[in-house]
Parts: structure tokens; C-alpha cells; sequence
């Protein structure tokens, strides 16, 4: 008799239904009984996970082969991300219940011209006003840069923080100035969040459309179409509130813009129009 019942499929709340994802630290995740318990440092209380969009799991964490188990069962993702949300490193593959949306991916991606007609769609989203199909992809990948370069320059101003440009080393994160940390630590979670629902519902985190380096393209091609309205407005206000901010107010204003623009429900939507 399993101690975690496996729910029924038709049990399940749908990725768009979830509630935000949880990020725990330095305690132990297992399962009790019938259900999955978090066991902090000052604190034990019980996860609903089949209704989490995803679990983010930060340094000093363990977590049981019977909670990873649940949580699969669950469809619920796990994503190991690191110290105050600083980096992404790996999430947990989840079972879907079919393999429709897999297939789909890979047979558009293996078309040149069906994979940049999507590439073309993401970027419409960004130029709403401009003809797309005038421009070749790698045109509208410098277009972009000077977007998103402009964009924090308008942030900066907006918030009032200082703005020197995007500069980081990943390998050591101290090197960077303030704001440069809350963005990493904001686009690591909203990449996390994107891994986690695009997972959940069958796409394929290697096969990205625009981006094609790494191993998660996809999931970086998907959180570029939000930052502009989540991770970059979220981190220049954290720092604008608490300049000092370690992650923590960065993760806050990051779930309230998630929750204000209903990503879980606009996700899939977008990505259904999108990957056709």
C-alpha cells in the first residue's frame, strides 16, 4: 500500500490553475503519511503539492526518493535553484500523460521553416507595430538587444537606480553591482517557473526556436516574452525598496507581478498559439 496515493489524471488542477511556485531552503522534503511535509528550520507544515505550479528547491535542501516520487505523480516539477535564487541549475523531468505536445515540438522545431515562423511569432510579441517578415532572425536578435538595452535604461530612470549596464560572472556573483544580482536572481526564478510549466505540459526545454545554445533554449526563448513585464520591473524596484536586497524582496515583487499578469493562466495560452 503506497503511503502517497497516486491521484487520478482527472483529479489533477491543470498547470493554469496552479497557484505560484514555493521556493524552500535549507530544510528536508519528504513524505508523511499521505502527504508531502516540509521540515524547515522552525517550522513543519504540509505542502499541497498536486496544487503547486512548481517547487523550487534552494541550498541545504534533501528531499526522499518517496517526495520525488509524489510529486511526480502529482505532475508537479522540482527545480534546484541556487543561494537567494542566484541561479537555475536543473529541474526534474515530469511525466505528462501523453506524448502529443513532445512530438509536436520536435516536428516543428525539425523544420526550418515552421521553426523560424515561431521564431517569428515570439518576436511579434515584442514589436507589436513592426512587419516581422521583414527581417531576416538575426536582425530581429539585434533588434532585440537594443530593446531590451533601452529598457533598462528606462527602468533605471523610472526606479531611480544607478544603471551601468548588464555585467555579471556567473562564477562569481559578488563581482556584480546590485541591480545586476536582482536580475539574475529574477530571471534564475522566472526561468525556473517557465521550466516548470512548460514541463508540466510536454514541450521540450532543449529545442528553443530563437535560442539554441545550452540545455535549456526553450525555456529561454519562453521567459523572454515576460521579463519585460516580471523579472526586470521586479528587480529594479527591490532595489529601489532595499538596495542591499539578498533575493528575497526580488522574489516577493516577482511572485506579486506573476500573480498581477496571471502568467500560470497566459502561459499555456500563449504557448498554444505560439507552437503550431
Amino acid at each position: 500500500m503506497p503511503i502517497f496515493e497516486k491521484p487520478p489524471l482527472e483529479a489533477l488542477t491543470p498547470a493554469k490553475d496552479r497557484w505560484t511556485p514555493i521556493y524552500l531552503e535549507h530544510g528536508r522534503l519528504e513524505v508523511d503519511d499521505s502527504s508531502i511535509k516540509w521540515i524547515g528550520v522552525d517550522m513543519v507544515y504540509r505542502l499541497p503539492v498536486a496544487t503547486i505550479s512548481a517547487v523550487l528547491l534552494g541550498p541545504g535542501t534533501t528531499v526522499t526518493h518517496a517526495a520525488m516520487k509524489a510529486c511526480a505523480d502529482s505532475n508537479t516539477p522540482v527545480c534546484w535553484i541556487g543561494e537567494d535564487g542566484m541561479r537555475f541549475y536543473a529541474f526534474g523531468i515530469t511525466p505528462n500523460h501523453d506524448n502529443t505536445k513532445p512530438r509536436q515540438h520536435a516536428a516543428l522545431w525539425a523544420d526550418k521553416k515552421k521553426r523560424a515562423e515561431i521564431a517569428r511569432r515570439m518576436f511579434a510579441l515584442r514589436f507589436p507595430t513592426v512587419d516581422v517578415a521583414q527581417y531576416s532572425i538575426k536582425e530581429l536578435r539585434g533588434m532585440e538587444g537594443l530593446r531590451v538595452r533601452a529598457k533598462y535604461a528606462e527602468l533605471g530612470q523610472q526606479y531611480g537606480v544607478t544603471w551601468k549596464g548588464r555585467q555579471y560572472d556567473k562564477s562569481n556573483w559578488n563581482l556584480a553591482d546590485n541591480i545586476n544580482r536582482a536580475l539574475s536572481a529574477a530571471n534564475a526564478s522566472l526561468y525556473a517557473i517557465c521550466a516548470a510549466v512548460c514541463c508540466s505540459l510536454g514541450y521540450l526545454p532543449s529545442l528553443g526556436f530563437i535560442h539554441d545554445a545550452g540545455t535549456l533554449p526553450f525555456i529561454y526563448d519562453v521567459a523572454d516574452l515576460y521579463k519585460e513585464i516580471t523579472s526586470f520591473p521586479a528587480a529594479f524596484q527591490a532595489i529601489s525598496q532595499q538596495p542591499d536586497d539578498k533575493g528575497e524582496l526580488v522574489r516577493v515583487l516577482l511572485k506579486e507581478r506573476i500573480e498581477q499578469e496571471k502568467l500560470l493562466a497566459r502561459m499555456p495560452k500563449d504557448l498554444e498559439e505560439l507552437i503550431r
